[in-house]
């Protein structure tokens, strides 16, 4: 097992956690893209849309008689073929949301992980308990933790806590999110990810009882 300190908000070391090799000593990177691009389907909205002879503009009358005038045969002026006529085959609204198995998504969680980690961009903290809700304050405590770009703030428990919520919402860059919430594309698009102690235990712990129940599916 691989070893990662744990540090306080000062960037001061106040111990050492143990992280599971089930977890974090893997990438597979053909995972990983297949989740991101399950994730990004999905936040396309879906609004496209092109006219068909139906919803053009412009009569439906017959231009001109069928035989004796030497022109083409024509029914209507929506036709396609005539330039502001319908569209055919064009796009229209839908969903790009697909079905991902929940085995992939975990699989790709665990190799983005592995890939911070491989990375030096995993960062734990003991908490992320702050004096007071300012935004200087956490600004600086990033600034110790060599966070200074895009990060992603990963707390354990139900809600964030008031302190943390208000100190970082305004923050450019910074995206707070509870460890039952996170996603591959959130890990790989943040250019540090830090942890608190409680949310990366308790991460693990689910991530390596997913891992125990599919080995006992493929033994059984």
């Amino acid at each position: 097992m691989a070893n990662i300190d744990v540090v306080d908000l000062g960037g001061q070391k106040v111990g050492s956690l143990e992280l599971a090799d089930e977890v974090f000593g893997q990438v597979n990177e053909a995972l990983m893209w297949e989740a991101v691009k399950h994730y990004r389907a999905a936040l396309r909205q879906g609004t496209h849309a092109t006219k068909n002879r139906k919803l053009v503009a412009g009569s439906g009358k017959k231009l001109w008689k069928q035989k004796g005038t030497g022109r083409a045969r024509i029914g209507s002026v929506r036709s396609p073929l005539w330039r502001h006529g319908g569209t055919v085959h064009g796009p229209q609204p839908r969903s790009y949301e697909y079905a991902f198995p929940r085995k992939k998504l975990l699989g790709a969680l665990r190799s983005a992980l592995a890939t911070k980690l491989a990375d030096g961009k995993l960062t734990v903290v003991e908490s992320f308990e702050l004096a007071e809700p300012k935004t200087k304050l956490c600004r600086e405590a990033l600034n110790r933790l060599e966070a200074k770009r895009t990060t992603l703030l990963v707390e354990n428990g139900q809600t964030l806590g008031r302190n943390l919520l208000l100190g970082a919402r305004n923050l450019p860059g910074v995206e707070l999110m509870l460890n039952n919430e996170v996603h591959p594309y959130d890990l790989l698009r943040s250019e540090r990810v830090i942890f608190s102690r409680p949310a990366i235990e308790k991460l693990q712990e689910s991530l390596l009882k997913s891992v125990s129940k599919r080995a006992k599916a493929e033994v059984a």
